[in-house]
């Protein structure tokens, strides 16, 4: 299994290749211009690894939530370098990939809410429960404020992700446990790559066309209501 991971959906910007059991990665943060930066570090990996494009399994791609501008570009780039080198494509979402980082960070925590800043007063969130060592979803992924956000009755989770930054207040979640140093993590293509790997082998490799990006909201231009 040969699988390039791409996400540009966050401030980090970053490329993973999947080659087995071997991750090559590469990321950094950028407040914008992510386009300049990710297909540099697509050419970087296959270089390091000695590869062309088209000797790969599949392009994986975070699809979202999170910055329009960037969902975008990911889900272009995975269509078009998929077409280009007649690739399969896996969409993985953003908040599962920040799921499993947790579940990697921490071995013994079994759930974990995910909230990264969804800008306009809100929140990008989903619960996430470990099954067989890697993140599946608990509930739908949903965006709303704050209040918005809560787990089942007497449920009981890690919190992470940098919406637990940006609004203190969940921080008070009933049941919800949140690291400090989980509060600035964000998403990578090194656990997108893992998952996209765990979907192809159950089947989940999708044509070009599949790559699309999703957002959760349904008006990207919803003016703030504060």
């Amino acid at each position: 299994m040969r699988i390039l991971a791409l996400d540009t959906a966050t401030e980090n910007c970053s490329a993973a290749l999947l080659l087995g059991t071997r991750l090559l990665t590469r990321e950094a943060e950028f407040a914008r211009g992510h386009a300049e930066h990710i297909l540099p570090m697509i050419d970087a990996l296959l270089a390091e690894a000695g590869l062309g494009l088209g000797e790969l399994t599949a392009i994986a791609f975070g699809r979202g939530p999170g910055s329009f501008t960037g969902v975008r570009l990911a889900a272009s780039l995975a269509q078009g370098l998929s077409f280009g080198a007649n690739l399969s494509v896996v969409p993985v979402s953003n908040l599962q990939a920040l799921a499993q980082r947790g579940f990697d960070l921490d071995p013994s925590i079994e759930r974990v809410l995910v909230c990264t800043d969804a800008r306009m007063q809100e929140v990008y969130w989903g619960c996430f429960e470990r099954r067989d060592g890697f993140a599946a979803p608990a509930g739908p992924e949903q965006v709303g404020p704050p209040e918005s956000v809560r787990l089942a009755a007497g449920a009981q989770a890690a919190g992470l992700g940098r919406g637990f930054g940006a609004y203190p207040r969940l921080r008070e979640l009933p049941g919800v446990t949140v690291r400090a140093s989980w509060e600035r993590l964000l998403p990578r293509s090194a656990e997108i790559a893992r998952l996209a790997a765990r979907e192809a082998d159950a089947g989940g490799l999708l044509a070009p066309e599949a790559a699309l990006p999703v957002y959760l909201r349904d008006n990207v231009a919803r003016p703030s209501s504060s």
